[in-house]
């Protein structure tokens, strides 16, 4: 096992925090348009349950696949809502986006509950199709006062740092305490089967 990944089980927690503190930070920071739109695009994936619990099981996930995963997963995810922000904010149409959404629950928490093991080129490509419904959402959802280029800085950079808190949290649970893990990936996907059957 590598130094790096001893370091991040050991200090999971005190990752986790920090991330979360500098989103918070982040949102505290008000008065300018830019900094408006970077603000609104911090809190829309910290505010909806949906998009936190999202973010978070790609990180879970790509610890349980370790090795290359833990990087090739949460940059496909955020590369494709990148993607799928520019649709939503030019106004082009994707079908079934929320009901899109509350299936990424359900499929990323079974992955999670399941330590589903795949190379990461299929775990990338998984949560990159979902990561488009995501991010158009985020587009279509553009508040009107906010610069689209900081609202877009603020909501990719959140989402970075959830997966973030997700890979801290599932590097810090590995071994004994894996069951920890699944057991939030149960719950996740129960969220998304409310989401889809409310």
């Amino acid at each position: 096992m590598s130094k790096r990944i001893t370091w991040l089980r050991r200090h999971g927690a005190l990752a986790a925090a920090v991330l979360a503190v500098s989103a918070g930070v982040a949102q505290a920071h008000t008065g300018v348009s830019s900094v408006a739109g970077f603000t609104a695009g911090v809190a829309h994936p910290l505010g909806g349950l949906d998009h936190l619990l999202a973010m978070v099981a790609v990180g879970l996930w790509a610890a349980q696949l370790g090795g290359r995963a833990l990087w090739a997963v949460p940059v496909s995810f955020v590369a494709m809502m990148t993607a799928g922000f520019l649709l939503g904010f030019g106004g082009i149409a994707v079908p079934a986006v929320e009901p899109a959404i509350a299936v990424s629950l359900l499929a990323l928490g079974l992955v999670v509950a399941t330590a589903l093991r795949v190379p990461a080129a299929a775990g990338a490509l998984l949560v990159g199709f979902f990561a488009i419904f995501h991010g158009h959402a985020h587009g279509s959802e553009l508040p009107a006062a906010a610069s689209a280029i900081a609202y877009a800085a603020g909501f990719l950079g959140a989402t970075a740092a959830l997966h973030g808190v997700g890979i801290a949290i599932g590097l810090a649970l590995q071994g004994r305490l894996a069951w920890l893990e699944r057991l939030g990936g149960v719950g996740i996907a129960a969220a998304g089967l409310v989401l889809l059957i409310g």
